[in-house]
């Protein structure tokens, strides 16, 4: 739990870092013209909303689970993934749209603006992307929040250096190409999250996890005669599980079947990282009637 609570604190303080850099760039991009600058604060703007939804998707996905709801609110980890990955794409739709617009026209770009408050933007994101680096690698939600941030320090970089090749070249398009190249980059990471996402919601095996694999080494323990109705998915991107029906070989003990569970879970555990699973055990004599039980 106190990890839980350093992490909603985290997304706390990079939320306000996060505001402030978005009006720096928004009144900044109107002052000077550049549509880099006003593309990257949409972004962190989309960051606002992302890590808000990341907040309360953190809050809610570790609530205890309840009768209505066995599996508690894990889900909600992937919802508020499936929420940040669309208003990336969304938003670099629109970037890209407007840079197509503005093609051909003559816009002046105040680089004594663009370049400070882009600079500001830069150090804003590096710091957001150290506070949430930590929590990357352990759900789907937190890693779409960093990804946010990871790409808006790309594309603050990228509108540095579009504002000192203008200033160099005066060639206004530089402007253009790189609004375009951040929304690209935004459209991208969104899609990936998507299908990361999707994959979860239509509970396919988690990605890592060989089916065959783990159907073979379960029908390596002793006693094991056969399995079938093998399931493997998570319901977030943390917690795997499985369920199955085994046929034993012959007619065991109580004692037995429970050696043979603890040889299965244990093998589960220590090579797939499974800790949730269900196996129903069964007399090969019942498969072989047709039972309703071993029906796929």
């Amino acid at each position: 739990m106190h990890t839980h609570n350093q992490s909603e604190k985290r997304i706390g303080w990079v939320v306000l870092l996060n505001i402030i850099i978005v009006i720096a760039e928004y009144v900044g991009g109107l002052i000077s013209g550049s549509l880099a600058l006003l593309s990257d604060a949409g972004h962190n703007f989309s960051d606002v909303l992302s890590l808000l939804v990341s907040y309360f998707g953190e809050k809610f996905s570790h609530k205890k689970a309840t009768k209505k709801h066995s599996f508690g609110f894990k889900r909600v980890e992937i919802v508020a993934a499936f929420i940040n990955a669309i208003s990336l794409c969304v938003i670099a739709i629109i970037i890209i749209i407007e840079a197509i617009q503005r093609i051909g026209l003559n816009q002046d770009i105040s680089l004594s603006v663009m370049l400070p408050v882009a600079i500001i933007g830069l150090f804003g994101n590096i710091l957001s992307v150290v506070l949430l680096s930590k929590g990357k690698d352990k759900n789907l939600n937190m890693k779409s929040a960093y990804l946010h941030l990871a790409y808006d320090a790309v594309s603050s970089v990228a509108v540095i250096i579009a504002a000192i090749i203008i200033a160099l070249t005066h060639l206004i398009i530089i402007d253009l190409i790189i609004s375009v190249i951040i929304a690209l980059m935004m459209l991208w990471s969104g899609l990936v999250i998507l299908k990361q996402a999707f994959h979860i919601f239509m509970q396919g095996v988690p990605d890592g996890i060989d089916f065959q694999c783990v159907q073979d080494d379960i029908l390596s323990i002793n006693g094991v005669a056969s399995i079938h109705d093998l399931h493997i998915w998570s319901v977030n991107s943390e917690d795997i599980f499985l369920s199955c029906h085994a046929c034993l070989d012959k007619t065991e003990s109580g004692s037995q079947i429970n050696k043979i569970i603890g040889s299965v879970n244990e093998v589960l555990e220590k090579k797939y990282g499974i800790v949730h699973s269900a196996i129903q055990f069964e007399n090969i004599g019942l498969c072989e009637e047709k039972n309703a039980c071993c029906s796929k």
